[in-house]
């Protein structure tokens, strides 16, 4: 398999590969923690809203690693103009789907999800439309909606167990910081740095969900 030789990404070899195995820890990640956090909801909950929250949180996960390996790992050159959209635009659906599934999980917070999940369209929407454009807008819509939960989100932090909120609010800064990364193009292997980040602040989410439906 040969790496994808294009302006985004530039890549050597050894980057391609170190970009393979994130993804591949990923899908793996996917693969092997959605169907147990669905089924630890659905051992240990008595209501239907924890199962829904690990289902709606699974998705949401699954399709921002399903998308992201299928645009930055697989060579594709005749499909790159529809695998961009979907791996962009399955960001917005994973922020707005994990605040959802915690939402969810809290009783609490469902006007908050709804207006992060209309902020998402728009920006599904721009993305289909024009993927390689309004850039520093997706940025900021990424950003936003996830700090928008911690200025408009402490209702639903209040009815979460503590250890669940200290795994968000620590995943939440990771992806943050992670964007540096995915900004400063010059830097060797900044990509898969920038992977690394969204992979481990994803784990962290779930860990939290997990705790949150457990607890």
């Amino acid at each position: 398999m040969r790496p994808r030789q294009t302006k985004r990404m530039g890549y050597t070899r050894a980057e391609y590969i170190s970009d393979v195995v994130v993804h591949m820890l990923g899908l793996f990640t996917v693969v092997a923690g959605v169907p147990a956090l669905i089924v630890a909801a659905s051992l240990t909950s008595e209501t239907a809203a924890p199962v829904a929250a690990s289902v709606l949180y699974g998705i949401s996960f699954a399709a921002m690693i399903v998308a992201s390996a299928a645009y930055n790992v697989f060579p594709h050159p005749n499909w790159e103009w529809l695998l961009k959209r979907l791996d962009h635009s399955a960001i917005y659906v994973k922020i707005a789907g994990t605040v959802s599934a915690f939402a969810l999980l809290a009783g609490k917070g469902l006007l908050l999800a709804s207006g992060l999940w209309a902020v998402a369209l728009v920006g599904i929407a721009l993305k289909l439309r024009c993927p390689f454009s309004f850039r520093r807008l997706s940025l900021v819509l990424y950003l936003g909606m996830g700090w928008a939960v911690a200025v408009w989100g402490w209702g639903v932090f209040a009815a979460l167990p503590v250890g669940a909120v200290v795994l968000i609010c620590i995943g939440g800064a990771l992806y943050t910081l992670g964007v540096v990364f995915y900004l400063w193009e010059r830097l060797p292997y900044h990509n898969t740095i920038w992977h690394v980040f969204v992979l481990v602040s994803s784990i962290l989410m779930y860990s939290a969900t997990l705790v949150a439906v457990v607890a």
